[in-house]
């Protein structure tokens, strides 16, 4: 059995299509999706529909990213963030246009059920953002960490190369787990469209919302797959741009 972790979709719905294609994932995969499953592209909507459909095929986790949390504010009260709309929740508005209650309903209902983090047996994390208790997730005060935090994913970025995990130096988080998957800090920002590790940090999110690929990487042996830059699926379109 494989594990494959996916990176940040953003609505790019043909992106997560080709990178599922070349995945080639068996009956007996399991497929983590990391987050923020709306808020970029127009297929915001038609992207909760198919992951809908992909639950009940395969096995899946579904981690909760701050963008899926902010489109279920919008989605059961109605209240416009502003903020949140300039941030890619305008295409997602645009998506649910014409979309009934009761598909509606069902999206919310989803977006309720998303996980805060997965650990599998191998002593592995995955995470939207991060955490800040050193001790770990199970410790974290403050839950809204788990898809809003960015210090981790800097903290990995600041290591010196040099460090392990058994020098006294190395951050109480990282030595929690044996490995940790994230995605939330699209790694274009730094000029980088291919799964990173810092540390014992892999970042997965590629920059589909922007201008870079969406990647599915094979966890046990850092295999990994992408789709072309998901704005040439979207042309006309800015994406989170």
């Amino acid at each position: 059995m494989r594990t494959l972790v996916f990176g940040d979709i953003h609505g790019g719905l043909r992106a997560l299509t080709e990178v599922l294609e070349k995945a080639t994932p068996e009956p007996e995969d399991l497929l983590i999706f990391l987050g923020d499953y709306v808020d970029g592209w127009s297929d915001a909507a038609e992207t909760i529909d198919f992951l809908l459909r992909l639950q009940k095929e395969r096995k899946c986790v579904f981690l909760r990213g701050n963008h899926d949390d902010l489109c279920l504010e919008w989605l059961s009260s109605g209240k416009e963030n502003p903020l949140w709309l300039q941030a890619g929740g305008l295409m997602t508005q645009k998506s649910y246009a014409g979309v009934g209650l009761p598909t509606r309903k069902r999206h919310m209902s989803f977006l309720r059920s998303l996980q805060d983090y997965h650990l599998d047996q191998s002593n592995r994390l995955y995470v939207h953002a991060g955490f800040t208790n050193p001790k770990g997730v199970r410790y974290e005060y403050f839950t809204k960490s788990f898809y809003w935090d960015r210090t981790l994913w800097e903290m990995a970025l600041s290591l010196n190369p040099v460090l392990s995990k058994e020098d006294r130096f190395y951050p109480a988080r990282l030595k929690q787990y044996k490995e940790i998957f994230i995605g939330h800090t699209a790694l274009t920002k730094i000029g980088i469209t291919t799964p990173l590790r810092a540390g014992n940090v892999w970042n997965i999110d590629t920059g589909a919302a922007h201008m870079g690929p969406l990647s599915a990487l094979e966890v046990q042996t850092k295999k990994f797959w992408q789709s072309q830059p998901a704005h040439l699926f979207y042309p006309g379109e800015t994406g989170r741009n």
